[in-house]
């Protein structure tokens, strides 16, 4: 693999994607900003927040436990200087507990593991600074990803399911 030196801000942005499914420790330290930000983490794990690879790796680390088999693909990549725009596709197979956290840290919703698939739309941004993402937001197709994945519209067994792995999640955060 290439250096960030030697690298384009779209390859840099696009590889931080592809980490995400794949990567580990080491590669969030190469393509990711000591001080960066994912502006998209006031849902996740409270570890997600921190700045810097460690807190894009906790972001990974989340999205693994929760769907197996999950893997990116890019179709289109725009760039203009350290400002960079990612349309892809996230897909995977939903296998464990997702939780979803409140901007306070604590568990907000779990959606318990259906064993389906699921394949949705997402546009990333990127702002690079020295050759390694420094911030990111994303606009993701969450409804559509919520209904392929049956957690909407809810049975009422798949409600109980949820205030029961809800339940089990506050414990295991204590």
């Amino acid at each position: 693999m290439s250096t960030t030196a030697e690298m384009s801000a779209a390859d840099v942005a696009v590889r931080s994607i592809m980490i995400m499914a794949d990567g580990e420790r080491t590669d969030f330290d190469e393509l990711i900003h000591p001080e960066a930000v994912n502006h998209e983490g006031r849902i996740e794990p409270p570890a997600s927040r921190a700045p810097g690879p460690a807190g894009f790796y906790a972001t990974a680390l989340w999205l693994r436990t929760a769907f197996a088999e999950l893997a990116y693909e890019v179709h289109h990549v725009v760039a203009d200087g350290n400002l960079v725009a990612v349309n892809s596709t996230i897909s995977g197979r939903h296998v464990a507990p997702f939780v979803v956290y409140t901007s306070e840290g604590e568990v907000d919703t779990v959606f318990p593991p259906t064993g389906k698939t699921f394949a949705s739309t997402q546009s990333h941004w990127f702002r690079l600074q020295d050759g390694k993402v420094l911030e990111h937001w994303a606009n993701r197709d969450d409804m559509g990803q919520s209904k392929q994945l049956g957690w909407i519209p809810p049975t009422p067994a798949y409600l109980f399911r949820m205030a029961r792995a809800k339940s089990r999640a506050k414990r295991a955060a204590k």
